[in-house]
């Protein structure tokens, strides 16, 4: 891929390791869910089926990988959607959730990718890439 002045766009290989974790643990929760292995997410959480949604975050995480990998002027921002998607499922308020001793390590991994791409997107934001359209 290359930028408006023809030179190849660099990788962010930190953004696409981050997103990487977010899809193996997203992945892992909607496996727990049709297996109904313990401790798994509910089926339904208002205002929609938890597995349709998980499937369209992997769908977006899968998306925001290859544009991350590929060094994609938009890549960041669509890791950005797949960690606020993320959040869903491992945001803060999973720390008041009954099965938080069960499932903390994947809490805490997964808030730790999504800061990580955060911290990204905001020094991508800063350093003025990713912002044609905006």
């Amino acid at each position: 891929m290359t930028d408006r002045t023809g030179r190849y766009a660099s990788t962010d290989c930190y953004s696409a390791a981050a997103v990487a974790v977010l899809l193996v643990l997203t992945s892992a929760m909607l496996l727990a869910m049709f297996t109904r292995t313990e401790p798994h997410p509910p089926l339904d959480v208002a205002p929609f089926a938890l597995g349709p949604f998980l499937a369209a975050s992997l769908a977006i995480g899968t998306a925001a990988y290859l544009l991350v990998a590929r060094g994609a002027r938009w890549g960041i921002w669509m890791a950005l959607l797949f960690a606020l998607s993320a959040l869903v499922s491992y945001g803060p308020q999973k720390y008041f959730d009954p099965a938080f001793p069960r499932i903390w390590p994947a809490v805490i991994v997964a808030q730790g990718a999504v800061a990580a791409i955060l911290i990204r997107a905001v020094g991508a934001m800063r350093s003025g890439q990713g912002s044609a359209g905006w």
